[in-house]
C-alpha cells in the first residue's frame, strides 16, 4: 500500500522546509517572506494530510493488524546487534501525529501575522519546521534510539527558539537555561536506555526496537532491575515534561516569541516525555513501585504548579505555570496506570493550551508587547474574537462540561479514585480547583475592568488580523468537541477514544492499587489471573504462564465480554457508572466554585484578595510570588557550589599544577644546558672537523678547475700514467 511506503515522508517533509529556510537565511533572506511562509506551512500541512490518511488506512484494517512499521535501511549491525531504522505508525502514534501535525500547522500560520516584520522570519521558520522534524521523529521512531535521536533534537530546537532573539541578554540564559536542565534529564534518560539494552541482551535478546522490546519485557521480571530502567527513563521525563525537580526551564521558556510558547508547552516537546512513559508502558507496568513514583510526582506537580500561578503577573508565565500543571495531570494518570485517558488529556490540552497562548499572543500584540495582567484590563470589546476564543479554552481547561478538558481531566481524576489511590485524588482534586481559580483570575485581570496601560498603548489596540484569528477559532472548535471522541460509558458515550487505543495498551492490563503485576479477567464469577514470570524462568514457560490463562479466558467468555482494564481501573464485572456520574457532577460544582471566587474577587471585591495577601504579613503570598524561591535555592546549592568547585580547582592548578609545570621546565632548562655543553663541545665538533677537512680539500682540489682544455687532458693524461704504473708495479 501506498501509505505503509511512504510513512517517512511525514517525518522528511519538515526537514525539507527547515533545509530550504534555512539556506534561504543563510544566503541573506533572498527570498519574498509570502514564499517563506508558504513552504513553513507547507511543510506541516502535507505531513498532517498524509497522517490523516493514514488514519483512514488503520481504521479500515482488523484492530490486531494496526500496527505499521516500515524499515528504512539498516542502522546498526555488529555482532548480535541488529537495529533498523524505521517508522512505526499505530493508533498511538497516529495520534501524536496528527497533534503534532495539526496543531503545529495552525501555530505556522498564525506566526507569519506574529513574525510578519521580524528580521529574523526565514531562520524562525527554519528552526520551526526542524522542531516539527525532530517532534514527528520522536513520535514515529520505531525503537528507542531513534527516539532518543528526536527527544535530542527537541531539546536543541527548544535552544534555538527561546534564545532566538539571542542579541536580549535574558532570552539567550533561558535558552541555555533550558538546554541545560534538559541535558539533566536525558542524563538519565540514556542511563535507562543502555540498562534496557544490557539486561535484555544479557538473556539473549539485544534490541531497542519496541515490538520486539514489548514481546520480550517480561524476561526483566518485576525485581529491582524493571523498576531501575523506569525510573532512569522517567528522570529523562521530568526534565522534557518539566516535572518536580527538573520543571524551572519551563516558566523561563517564555523569553521566547509567543508562538513558540504555543508549540513548546502545547503540541510537542512537553508531551514527550507522557508519550514515552505511554510508550513503554509493559516496563511501567511491571514496576508497581515506578507507577507510583510517577503518580506521586504527576498530583504534587499539578498543585504545586498550579499555586504558583495564582500569584504571577505575567500573563505568559501564568499559563507556563498551568502547562507545568496539565502536565501533572497527565504524569498522575499514566502513573496509576489509566495510558489512555493520560493521553486523551495531551490530546485536548494541545487543543485548549495552544489556544490559550496564540490568544495570549494576540492580547500581547494589541498591547504594544505587554505581557503584564496589571497594565491591562477591559479588552473584552476591542478584541472580540480573542475575548471568545481565549474564554471557550478557560472553559475546556477548568473542566466545565461539555468542553473537551471535562471528559480527559475527569476521567484521570475518576481513574486515580477507583484505582484506590485516594490521597492523589484529593491532591488533584484541589488542584483542579486552584486552576480554576488563576484562569478565572486571568481572564478577570485581562478583558473586564478599565484598561489600566498608558494613553499611548490604549490609542494603538486592536484586534489581530486575520491569518492570527482563524487558527484562534478552529483551535476553539476542537477545544468544545475535542473531548466527545472519548465520553465514558458512565456518561453516555462509548469510549471510542480508549477502544482506539487499546490494543496498544492491552498487554498492560492489571489490577489497580495490587501489588503484583497481572491481568484479571472476570467471568461468571471466576477470575483468570495471568502473573508475569519471574526474570530467571525460562522463555518457554514464561511465554506459556503468560498467554495460556488470557487465551483460556478469551474462549471462556468471549472477546466482545472480556473487561480489561486498558489504561483504567477495573471494578469487577462493570464499572459504578452512579459513582462515575456523581464524581463528575461535584468535579464541575467545585471548579465552577473556585473559577467563581477568582473571578469575584479580581473584578468587584479586591479588598479581599489585598487582605489575603497580608496574611502572615505578606510572607506566604512573597513565597508564592517567588515561585516559593526554588530557582534562588538551585542557584545556591548547585550552580554556585560547581563554580566554588570551579575556582577552587583553578586554585589547585595555580598551587599545584603550575608548580609541577614550572619545575618541569626549571629541571628541563638545567638538562638542555648540560646537553648543551655536550651538543656543543663533542658533537658540533666533530662536525665542524669533518666540515673543516671537506672545506680545505676543497679549497685545494678546486685549482685544478682552470677552464683550460690542455690542463685537464694533462691532468687526465698523467692520472692514466699513474694508473697503469701502479698496476705494472703490483
Amino acid at each position: 500500500m501506498w501509505f505503509e511506503e511512504h510513512i517517512y515522508l511525514i517525518v522528511l517533509i519538515p526537514f525539507i522546509g527547515s533545509f530550504i529556510n534555512g539556506l534561504n537565511s543563510f544566503l541573506g533572506n533572498r527570498m519574498p517572506k509570502r514564499w517563506v511562509g508558504w513552504i513553513a506551512c507547507g511543510a506541516v500541512f502535507i505531513p498532517l494530510l498524509i497522517s490523516i490518511r493514514g488514519l483512514f488506512y488503520l481504521r479500515s484494517l482488523p484492530p490486531a493488524d494496526r500496527a505499521i512499521e516500515s524499515i528504512v535501511y539498516t542502522w546498526i549491525e555488529v555482532g548480535n546487534v541488529h537495529l533498523d531504522a524505521g517508522f512505526l505508525f499505530d493508533q498511538l502514534s497516529c495520534v501524536m501525529a496528527l497533534v503534532v501535525t495539526g496543531v503545529g500547522f495552525l501555530i505556522h500560520v498564525y506566526s507569519i501575522g506574529y513574525m510578519g516584520h521580524d528580521s529574523g522570519y526565514s531562520r524562525y521558520f527554519s528552526y520551526m519546521n526542524l522542531f516539527t522534524f525532530s517532534m514527528l521523529l520522536l513520535v514515529l521512531g520505531n525503537n528507542l534510539l531513534l527516539m532518543f535521536v528526536g527527544w535530542e533534537g527537541v531539546g536543541l530546537c527548544s535552544y534555538l527558539l527561546i534564545g532566538f532573539w539571542f542579541d536580549h541578554k535574558p532570552n539567550a540564559v533561558a535558552g541555555m537555561k533550558a538546554f541545560i536542565v534538559n541535558r539533566i534529564g536525558d542524563f538519565g534518560f540514556l542511563i535507562g536506555i543502555l540498562l534496557l539494552f544490557v539486561s535484555l541482551g544479557l538473556k539473549g535478546h539485544w534490541t531497542l526496537t519496541f515490538s520486539e522490546l514489548s514481546e520480550h519485557s517480561y524476561l526483566l521480571g518485576r525485581g529491582g532491575v524493571v523498576t531501575a530502567i523506569a525510573l532512569c527513563l522517567f528522570v529523562g521525563a521530568t526534565g522534557k515534561s518539566a516535572q518536580i525537580p527538573l520543571y524551572t526551564w519551563l516558566p523561563d521558556a517564555m523569553a521566547g516569541p509567543t508562538p513558540v510558547s504555543a508549540l513548546i508547552h502545547a503540541a510537542t516537546m512537553v508531551t514527550a516525555g507522557v508519550y514515552m512513559i505511554a510508550r513503554m508502558n509493559f516496563i511501567y507496568t511491571a514496576s508497581p513501585a515506578a507507577l507510583a513514583v510517577v503518580a506521586t510526582v504527576g498530583a504534587v506537580t499539578a498543585l504545586y504548579a498550579g499555586s504558583i500561578g495564582l500569584a504571577q503577573n505575567d500573563i505568559k508565565r501564568v499559563l507556563a505555570y498551568s502547562t507545568v500543571s496539565q502536565l501533572g495531570y497527565m504524569f498522575l494518570g499514566v502513573g496509576v496506570a489509566a495510558y489512555a485517558a493520560g493521553i486523551f488529556h495531551l490530546m485536548t490540552h494541545a487543543f485548549f493550551k495552544g489556544l490559550l497562548f496564540l490568544g495570549a499572543g494576540s492580547v500581547i500584540h494589541a498591547m504594544s508587547n505587554r505581557q503584564d495582567m496589571r497594565e491591562m484590563g477591559g479588552l473584552r470589546s476591542p478584541l472580540r474574537v480573542t475575548y471568545i476564543t481565549f474564554m471557550t479554552a478557560t472553559l475546556a481547561i477548568v473542566g466545565i462540561f461539555p468542553f473537551a478538558g471535562f471528559f480527559s481531566k475527569d476521567e484521570i481524576l475518576w481513574k486515580t479514585w477507583a484505582s484506590g489511590h485516594y490521597g492523589l485524588w484529593v491532591i488533584g482534586f484541589i488542584g483542579a480547583g486552584v486552576t480554576a481559580f488563576y484562569m478565572f483570575r486571568l481572564v478577570a485581570l485581562t478583558f473586564f475592568g478599565k484598561n489600566r496601560a498608558d494613553a499611548e498603548t490604549q490609542h494603538h489596540i486592536h484586534e489581530s488580523p486575520k491569518v492570527m484569528l482563524w487558527p484562534l477559532v478552529i483551535l476553539a472548535v476542537l477545544s468544545f468537541v475535542g473531548g466527545w471522541i472519548g465520553i465514558p460509558k458512565g456518561l453516555g458515550g462509548n469510549d471510542a477514544f480508549h477502544h482506539w487505543l487499546e490494543p496498544v495498551f492491552s498487554h498492560a492490563s492489571h489490577e489497580p492499587g495490587g501489588e503484583d503485576l497481572h491481568a484479571t479477567f472476570s467471568a461468571s464469577g471466576e477470575s483468570f489471573v495471568a502473573t508475569l514470570p519471574d526474570a530467571d524462568a525460562s522463555h518457554d514457560t514464561a511465554a506459556d504462564g503468560l498467554i495460556a490463562p488470557v487465551e483460556e479466558a478469551r474462549a471462556a467468555i468471549g472477546s466482545s465480554e472480556l473487561e480489561t482494564q486498558h489504561g483504567g481501573a477495573h471494578n469487577g464485572d462493570a464499572e459504578d457508572h452512579g459513582l462515575e456520574r456523581f464524581f463528575a457532577v461535584i468535579s464541575v460544582l467545585w471548579v465552577i466554585l473556585c473559577g467563581f471566587l477568582g473571578f469575584r474577587f479580581y473584578t468587584k471585591r479586591i479588598d479581599i484578595v489585598n487582605r489575603l495577601k497580608g496574611i502572615a504579613g505578606g510572607l506566604i503570598h512573597r513565597v508564592i510570588e517567588n515561585k516559593y524561591y526554588v530557582d534562588e535555592i538551585y542557584q545556591a546549592a548547585f550552580v554556585d557550589n560547581l563554580l566554588r568547585t570551579v575556582k577552587g580547582c583553578g586554585i589547585f592548578d595555580n598551587l599545584v599544577i603550575d608548580g609541577l609545570v614550572n619545575g618541569t621546565a626549571f629541571f628541563t632548562k638545567i638538562f638542555s644546558f648540560v646537553t648543551g655543553l655536550f651538543d656543543n663541545s663533542f658533537i658540533d665538533g666533530l662536525v665542524n672537523a669533518v666540515a673543516n677537512i671537506v672545506t680545505a680539500t676543497g679549497q685545494r682540489l678546486r685549482v685544478i678547475q682552470s677552464g683550460q682544455i690542455q690542463g685537464y687532458l694533462y691532468f687526465v693524461f698523467s692520472i692514466t700514467v699513474l694508473i697503469i704504473c701502479l698496476k705494472w708495479l703490483l
